[in-house]
């Protein structure tokens, strides 16, 4: 007798149960369109947000990017700029003493004239030989004075004209880079306001489909 009460006891139980649960099956029905729209709508502004955010984020690299390469690209002009002048100054100085080392070989040319001319008048011990080969002596160590000048100007003028080359390609470069961050720096704005539509219209759905719920 006990045992068939158990029994009983459990089957009304699991009917009871058994309404429950359709009772509440019953009272959470799924989600109606609208009510999906408005979901939709929901995730569709929180991913342009999104969008928006690292767009403006690439937005803003991009700028750093273009007023970090302004700022090589005018130090890079300062640089050639300054290496011209170098070369500039380099040329001239390599024109005086080409000049002065012509003279003085016509210096020399003259006092090797004078002194054969006074060793056959005077002799090689004469006043006047010694006085030329004096006058000689002078102008060939002035001469090789200009000579090692001449030699230090063509190495000043090739390394400034190699450090200007270089400049000069770092400013290529720069323009380059300054260029196509531009490029970039464009293009994420119009992300940017493509992004401001997109988010302008999610909005306007949402009002939209909350009146239509209401």
């Amino acid at each position: 007798m006990n045992a068939e009460l158990v029994v009983r006891r459990g089957v009304l139980a699991i009917a009871f149960a058994g309404l429950l649960a359709g009772g509440a099956y019953a009272q959470s029905p799924d989600p109606t369109p609208q009510q999906q729209d408005i979901q939709s709508d929901r995730k569709d502004i929180r991913n342009d947000k999104k969008d928006l955010a690292k767009d403006r984020a690439d937005r803003n690299a991009d700028q750093r990017d273009i007023n970090h390469d302004r700022r090589d690209l005018s130090k890079d002009r300062a640089d050639r700029n300054a290496d011209q002048r170098d070369i500039n100054h380099d040329r001239r100085d390599l024109n005086k003493d080409r000049v002065d080392r012509n003279k003085d070989q016509r210096d020399i040319n003259r006092d090797k004239s004078q002194l054969v001319r006074d060793d056959k008048k005077y002799g090689d011990n004469s006043a006047q030989a010694q006085a030329d080969r004096k006058d000689l002596r002078a102008d060939r160590v002035d001469r090789n004075k200009d000579q090692k000048d001449i030699n230090h100007d063509r190495r000043d003028l090739n390394k400034d004209r190699a450090d200007r080359n270089t400049d000069q390609r770092d400013i290529n470069h720069d323009k380059k880079d300054l260029a196509k961050d531009r490029k970039d720096r464009n293009q994420d704005q119009r992300d940017i306001n493509k992004d401001k539509k997109d988010l302008h219209k999610d909005r306007k759905d949402l009002k939209q489909d909350r009146k239509g719920h209401k």
